[in-house]
């Protein structure tokens, strides 16, 4: 692939070298530094004069610091003449603050947008928005893609049982998510509402449709605290599931998330690898994660290409 610089940032190095190596090229040098005031410094190490420059960075971890060498990288290429930037943000930062739902709250998923468009983006690849509509939130092309081809391919590989299985939704809004992959699978869904007393903090959940002697598989699209998914998984046990298993595409697993899942009743707690995954996996056995390197690689293919990427939004590429 000519004319192409794959450049990493700190916060998934891993995914990045499974990205280039599928592609068949080289990482782009960079080098990312702090000054002793912790302010960020980065240094393209090579030419990008009429380059077409893809950047992964995901929005996990040290989230502040990573967005801002993500706009650094994308600022340091585009005045260094790069013929286009595209940011790859595996696990877009700030995605649940959607919406003005309160008086006077932030919509800093909106900011975030600008903040990549005056660095100087021209083009966005990133996976499993938490709402859709941040796509419009940009003036620039965004491509959104689905983990659900790759979390149908697990399912279908790694459940023995699943034509008997149910798919659920641990809230409302996750509902269009969970019905599309029911549909494909061809089997039943149900979904729980939940109240919110407060972020991170839910009061209470009912349970819509039927597990009974059943395998319940919760799907959705990030689990931070996982209050929410273990909360879930007890109601699903009570309601009379057989085996609950979760797949989430960004396993943020902050604060008490990892303590709650070894102590909840899942068979497994199956993640995505936009977030580093490796010290979550050696501290809780039951994760498991599913390598959606390929999805990025194949969309940067067809991206610098100038192909559809639509083929991705329903198969997993080989």
């Amino acid at each position: 692939m000519p004319n192409v610089k794959v450049f990493s940032g700190t916060s998934n190095a891993d995914l990045t070298r499974r990205i280039v190596d599928r592609l068949g090229i080289e990482s782009g040098k960079v080098v990312a530094k702090k000054f002793s005031n912790r302010e960020t410094c980065v240094e393209i190490q090579e030419s990008v004069r009429g380059e077409d420059v893809f950047i992964v960075q995901s929005g996990s971890g040290e989230v502040n610091d990573n967005l801002m060498e993500l706009l650094i990288m994308i600022n340091a290429c585009k005045i260094a003449s790069a013929s286009r930037v595209t940011a790859v943000i595996p696990c877009y930062p700030y995605a649940r603050q959607d919406k003005k739902d309160k008086s006077r709250a932030p919509i800093s998923a909106k900011l975030v947008a600008n903040m990549l468009s005056v660095a100087g983006a021209d083009h966005i690849i990133t996976m499993d928005l938490h709402a859709s509509q941040i796509q419009g939130f940009f003036d620039i092309p965004v491509d959104n893609l689905y983990a659900e081809p790759a979390v149908l391919k697990w399912i279908r590989e790694n459940i023995m049982d699943w034509q008997n299985a149910v798919i659920v939704s641990p809230d409302a809004g996750g509902a269009k998510r969970v019905t599309s992959i029911a549909d494909r699978l061809n089997v039943e869904f149900a979904l729980i509402h939940k109240e919110r007393q407060k972020a991170n903090e839910v009061a209470s959940m009912v349970l819509v449709g039927d597990v009974k002697d059943k395998v319940a598989i919760l799907v959705d699209d990030m689990a931070d605290t996982c209050g929410t998914i273990c909360h879930a998984a007890e109601k699903l046990m009570e309601a009379g599931a057989t085996k609950v298993y979760a797949i989430l595409t960004h396993g943020i697993f902050s604060g008490p998330a990892i303590s709650r899942i070894n102590n909840a009743c899942f068979e497994a707690v199956v993640v995505t690898n936009t977030i580093p995954q490796e010290e979550h996996m050696k501290q809780c056995c039951k994760i498991q994660c599913i390598d959606v390197s390929m999805m990025f690689a194949e969309a940067v293919r067809r991206t610098h290409n100038g192909e559809s990427v639509s083929y991705l939004f329903s198969n997993v590429p080989y």
